[in-house]
């Protein structure tokens, strides 16, 4: 298997070589060359596999040429032996032919957890393998980063910076990052929003003089390896519910478009979906652009889903290089013209492609607590914000009441008591293995919005403390 840049000047790599190198050189994504496709029959005769049987089948092929078969399943194994429910990703019903997937059973209570576990088990194996020690940079609005750290804590061959944006992540959220310590473990707090500390990443790894010869790697879903992970749990859900012999609709909750990228690749992948609806909360870019064709930058709000407080969807690059017939020049003509305007749209017959399978909804703060309160009523189920848009979203978007209708449950609802509370519901009880969260030491650094006092502090903190 190889891998190639959405943006067509990159040279392509290997497995190993992607997900050490995160961000293509040409500033583009990686993305498989050839994807691979499987049967019907070949799909149906996974049905009762446990999870990380599931896995190692869906994902082997990006991986065959890299590690061998027995290091992958025991990597899987290890991955998803650390989740709280057996089922790994059980389904809950709400209604007729309506259920949710809850991917919150991982150790830092999201959806992170099926891939962030995943990859920092396999980079302590190529680290190991190569070594060689990298720098770990990324951005999160939530959870990528507690998920991050969880992942990559032990890694003996690593040193993991993670911004956030000060005052902009639930109290959770914050606390399942900056309890984390250890010498390798840095908190960064930016003065500014999501977007600001995703931009100082990107740029980070366009420019990477000020390690000083270190690598940097990417933990962000634009390592393919975040988005090949979470392929899976779309075949999971599937299967549960008379897949493949029946066709899946599927609700995102999604800002970074990469949890909702990762069905389409399954659907390409042969796995029946007839429709992928993506909701999103007030900071509607991709609801923009699903239902107008217009992607257009806007002032980023705070909202009660801040996991989805995202106004640049850097995995929307990846569904554009597929629409452009994966010509790489022209998907860097639009990208070099939407950071120059803040502004892009495509050709119609394009933009109709996409609408074939992608449905949208933008669903507000009010609207959240409604579900949620809405919800809790009908089946006692207690969704947290982001889930509750997802439901919304696929009661107002879905095209078939025939066909199951599975919306992602991206997170715990203890992580964001402040919606379950305006909601009316009773907000539920952190888990034993979080029990004393709120009395845990805590380490951050707040550092004001400038990417070269950023790259100044990781270059003085890195190598367990030492300087690069």
């Amino acid at each position: 298997m190889r891998y190639i840049s959405t943006r067509g000047q990159a040279p392509a790599l290997n497995f190993e070589d992607v997900l050490l190198a995160g961000l293509a050189s040409d500033g583009g994504l990686y993305v498989p060359e050839n994807l691979p496709r499987f049967t019907l029959e070949e799909i149906a005769s996974w049905n009762g596999l446990p999870y990380h049987e599931l896995a190692f089948r869906v994902m082997r092929p990006f991986v065959a040429e890299s590690i061998s078969d027995a290091d992958f399943k025991a990597i899987l194994e290890d991955t998803y032996a650390g989740f709280a429910h057996s089922a790994v990703a059980p389904l809950r019903q709400l209604d007729t032919n309506e259920w949710v997937m809850e991917l919150f059973h991982g150790p830092t209570l999201a959806f992170k957890d099926f891939a962030l576990q995943l990859l920092g088990r396999l980079l302590d194996h190529f680290l190991t393998k190569r070594g060689e020690r990298v720098v770990i940079m990324g951005a999160t609005s939530g959870d990528t980063g507690s998920a991050a750290i969880e992942g990559c804590r032990r890694c003996e061959n690593v040193d993991i910076f993670i911004l956030h944006p000060h005052n902009r992540v639930s109290e959770v959220q914050r606390r399942q990052m900056t309890t984390i310590l250890g010498d390798n473990i840095h908190n960064i707090a930016i003065e500014g929003n999501f977007d600001d500390c995703q931009e100082m990443v990107k740029a980070s790894f366009a420019d990477q003089g000020f390690l000083k010869g270190t690598r940097l790697v990417a933990v962000n879903s634009i390592n393919w390896a975040r988005i090949m992970a979470q392929i899976v749990y779309y075949f999971h859900a599937a299967l549960q519910l008379g897949g493949p012999l029946r066709s899946m609709a599927f609700s995102v909750p999604t800002g970074n478009f990469g949890d909702i990228f990762a069905g389409y690749l399954a659907r390409n992948m042969g796995l029946p979906i007839s429709q992928l609806v993506v909701a999103t909360n007030h900071n509607d870019i991709l609801h923009r652009f699903m239902s107008g064709n217009q992607y257009d930058k806007d002032t980023l709000h705070p909202s009660l889903s801040p996991s989805m407080d995202i106004m640049v969807s850097s995995n929307f690059e990846r569904l554009l290089f597929d629409l452009h017939g994966r010509n790489g020049a022209l998907v860097k003509d639009l990208m070099d013209s939407f950071r120059q305007n803040g502004k892009l749209s495509v050709e119609p017959e394009r933009w109709t492609e996409a609408r074939r399978l992608f449905d949208s909804l933008a669903v507000d703060d009010e609207a959240t607590c409604a579900t949620i309160a809405e919800v809790h009523a009908q089946c006692g189920e207690v969704l947290d914000p982001h889930t509750a848009i997802g439901v919304r979203a696929a009661r107002e978007c879905r095209r078939s009441m025939s066909t199951p209708m599975i919306t992602l449950g991206t997170a715990h609802p203890v992580k964001f008591p402040d919606a379950v509370r305006k909601a009316g519901v009773v907000e539920p009880q952190l888990p034993p293995h979080l029990a004393d969260l709120f009395d845990r030491e805590e380490r951050c650094t707040v550092l004001p919005n400038s990417l070269t006092e950023i790259q100044q502090f990781v270059s003085a903190h890195g190598n367990r403390g030492k300087p690069l």
